[in-house]
């Protein structure tokens, strides 16, 4: 390694303090994977109301911060305490937290409210302002996603000056690019879109709220990754590209696709204790007995000869789940599959499942809610598991049912496309089922083609 950098992530959400998806696993995993080969790694997030001190053994860092809010008639300060959680023998990482009562500690969910856009800039500013009283100063500050995007803008423009400040890089990284902002950027009139260029309004501004975080973390930072290679493809195209595929197509001389990674740590099937059944490469005839045992769980009868497809995923259009509403019949009624699935959002979607539910009872099991815990207990015992996303910047569900031993059936683009390998019965070379088209049918073929080698292994 050539040189041991300080490296300051600054997120919405971070495991196992608050985490709702993808992004709060990588915040952990990322920053303690670089602090384990030299770097020294920490995290920066909002302490929210379920963030207890004594819980988590925080101590005090930094007390009234003051952060500038741009405000004319309002406050032109906001008051905020910066806490910390120290590494030690945990292996969560050095972990810094901005407390500010009115915006994150009456608030009880991380996302999800009409003032989101002041919550997100607030934290920018803050972090901000801490490093500029803070004695450890980073080399890199790495934003994730549009709710931090306003942080390389501040500090290539108001910030620009500033001695200690003007020397740190910032990179911007790209885990979703369908989330813009606190609103549909899609339906934007021309008008109201967001160029990039003008001044961040004040916290007390409407005008705050139209403002693309994306667009701006993208146009501002010095370089700007996503998670994985294909995708940051995919971006610079019109169908990929949510309406920034010109920018970045501009900016494609530092744009970077780094594929995620799972933790392996946490995701080993010989210690996981949601595992029933421990196992590994060369005990996999312990699966059987994961397989009975997550049958049970979720009332399905316990047969060893029907092919059981876990899904576990956020019930969004996305994910692409919707593509089995019209092939569901065929399915259950002329293979022996069973499905369980678990997840939560769309409630369309969701209504669409219980409608399996309640159609195939001994066929078809779920769970609608975000549960940690049951993709552990899901994927050490299905024999498959679908990911059909209509686009994936990364996914990590495929690589966690892979390592589980669990045959991925997904569509190929974005991460899934650089993570699984289209199986070829010619060649015998490949680790998983892959098909293109964002269609019902290509699911179908897809599945049955893993159903197929299955029983013939």
């Amino acid at each position: 390694m050539s040189k041991k950098l300080k490296i300051l992530f600054v997120a919405s959400e971070m495991n196992p303090f608050a985490s709702v998806g993808g992004l709060g696993a990588v915040m952990y995993s990322l920053p303690r994977a670089l602090d384990n080969i030299g770097h020294d790694a920490r995290v920066m997030i909002p302490k929210y109301l379920q963030i207890a001190d004594d819980a988590h053994g925080l101590k005090t860092e930094y007390e009234n911060l003051e952060v500038p809010t741009g405000n004319e008639t309002g406050a032109k300060l906001l008051t905020c305490n910066v806490k910390k959680f120290e590494r030690k023998d945990s292996q969560v990482p050095y972990t810094y937290f901005l407390e500010n009562m009115e915006y994150y500690e009456q608030r009880e969910n991380v996302y999800g409210y009409a003032d989101d856009p002041v919550r997100w800039n607030l934290l920018c500013r803050g972090v901000l302002e801490f490093l500029k009283v803070s004695t450890w100063i980073p080399d890199v500050i790495i934003c994730a996603d549009w709710q931090t995007g306003y942080l390389p803008n501040y500090l290539k423009t108001v910030y620009k000056s500033d001695p200690r400040l003007s020397k740190i890089a910032v990179v911007f990284s790209i885990h979703n690019l369908s989330y813009q902002g606190n609103f549909k950027h899609q339906f934007i009139s021309e008008l109201d879109r967001d160029g990039g260029h003008s001044p961040i309004p004040a916290f007390e501004d409407k005008r705050l709220n139209m403002i693309n975080g994306m667009r701006r973390g993208i146009m501002y930072a010095d370089v700007v990754n996503t998670v994985s290679p294909t995708y940051a493809k995919e971006i610079t195209t019109e169908e990929y590209g949510e309406g920034l595929n010109e920018l970045l197509t501009e900016r494609r001389s530092v744009l970077y696709g780094i594929l995620n990674g799972i933790d392996y740590e946490v995701w080993n099937p010989q210690t996981n204790p949601n595992v029933p059944h421990h196992f590994d490469a060369n005990s996999l005839e312990k699966r059987a007995l994961n397989k009975k045992a997550l049958q049970e769980r979720f009332g399905l009868p316990a047969d060893p000869e029907k092919f059981l497809i876990g899904i576990t995923t956020r019930m969004a259009s996305q994910k692409g789940i919707d593509l089995l509403q019209t092939i569901i019949q065929p399915i259950l009624e002329e293979l022996p599959v069973q499905m369980i699935l678990v997840g939560e959002g769309d409630t369309a979607i969701m209504n669409m499942i219980q409608s399996f539910k309640e159609k195939y009872p001994e066929r078809v099991s779920a769970e609608y809610k975000f549960d940690p815990v049951l993709p552990h207990f899901v994927f050490s015992g299905a024999d498959a598991t679908l990911v059909p996303s209509r686009f994936e910047p990364s996914g990590l569900i495929q690589m966690q049912a892979m390592h589980y031993g669990t045959i991925a059936i997904v569509r190929k683009t974005g991460g899934l496309a650089d993570t699984v390998i289209n199986y070829s019965p010619a060649t015998g070379e490949g680790d998983g089922f892959a098909f293109e088209k964002k269609d019902p049918i290509s699911l179908l073929i897809a599945l049955v083609r893993a159903y197929e080698t299955s029983i013939h292994l």
